[in-house]
């Protein structure tokens, strides 16, 4: 008799129910832990759970679920968008924060902290300066007459560098006492003032960004073979890659209004999206959403329960995305 091999299924193909037992784990962690069947009852049954388990209701529904949703979403879009931009620039040290736009909307955010303005000026100032840090990218390639990848990607670092001293410069003048451990937090990002209404505005961004770009993967595809190629393949290519810099800018700015700066995560993902789900963009861009969203999942669960203050996301990923990228970088010099 023949014997019958079940094949394991390939890992992205169990990478959303990974990602979906992340989650709910994560809904029953924090200081006032939650047991597992609770948090089944709360979600499956709300309206019951709001008269007879109000606590653990106005835990899940009100701190924990939209704080989880914008962490799964920030993680997403900044994974998507550095899954993006390293096909178009066919580079893959091509991350979110090369084409400025980043640090442009780290400079509104601050600057909306140093003036005393409220949460939700602070996100509009953050979300426009972001965008128009990739108008100023185009606007610097148009004086030089060229748009090609290099020239975007040296505008972008030239911007980056501009309003990061900007940022600096906005530290150095504000109140040691008040605005500058408040700049200095939100920079390094945090989900700890995550509510619904900024879950609801971060999706009013999020979504549309993402699904079209989704819908532009075989776009970069081509793009992702060069300028020459991608051009004899698909005379309209070159008029997608702004369109595609566009929707990264705009989840980008939405992701840090709500929760600052957060870096690495649009560089690694995206290795590790492609050792997944191969190099096919149909494939590395939904693969990369699951991913970064996942990672960042456990990132904000590290930041609220390693210590009793809860530690910036900024600085987890940046001790755990260095070595993990090293261990990329040795990897594909291996193969």
């Amino acid at each position: 008799m023949k014997k019958i091999l079940l094949k394991k299924p390939p890992f992205k193909n169990i990478l959303p129910l990974l990602v979906f037992i992340v989650g709910f784990i994560s809904l029953g962690m924090g200081k006032y832990p939650i047991a597992p069947g609770t948090v089944f009852e709360v979600l499956l049954h709300p309206e019951g759970a709001r008269q007879n388990l109000p606590l653990e209701y106005q835990v899940i529904w009100t701190i924990r679920l939209p704080r989880l949703l914008t962490a799964f979403c920030a993680g997403a879009g900044l994974a998507l968008c550095g899954a993006a931009l390293q096909g178009v620039f066919h580079n893959p040290l091509v991350d979110p924060h090369v084409i400025g736009v980043t640090s442009g909307a780290a400079f509104g955010g601050a600057l909306a902290i140093l003036l005393g303005a409220s949460g939700g000026v602070l996100m509009l100032c953050a979300f426009g300066f972001g965008m128009g840090a990739l108008v100023l990218v185009y606007a610097l390639a148009g004086l030089l007459k060229q748009e090609s990848n290099l020239i975007l990607v040296l505008a972008g670092l030239i911007l980056n560098g501009f309003f990061s001293a900007l940022v600096s410069m906005i530290q150095y003048l504000a109140d040691t006492e008040t605005k500058l451990p408040n700049i200095v937090f939100w920079l390094m990002g945090s989900f700890a003032n995550a509510d619904w209404p900024k879950t609801g505005l971060f999706a009013l961004a999020f979504l549309p960004g993402t699904v079209l770009l989704l819908r532009l993967r075989w776009r970069i595809n081509v793009l992702s073979l060069g300028s020459r190629d991608a051009k004899a393949l698909d005379r309209n290519a070159a008029f997608a890659k702004p369109v595609i810099l566009t929707l990264c800018a705009l989840i980008v700015s939405a992701q840090v209004a709500v929760s600052g700066s957060i870096g690495w995560i649009g560089l690694v993902i995206p290795h590790l999206a492609r050792i997944v789900g191969g190099f096919d963009h149909r494939a590395v861009l939904p693969t990369a959403m699951l991913l970064g969203g996942g990672f960042m999942i456990l990132v904000d669960d590290c930041a609220r329960m390693l210590s009793s203050a809860e530690i910036p996301l900024g600085i987890i990923t940046a001790v755990l995305g260095a070595p993990f990228f090293t261990v990329l970088l040795l990897r594909t010099r291996k193969i």
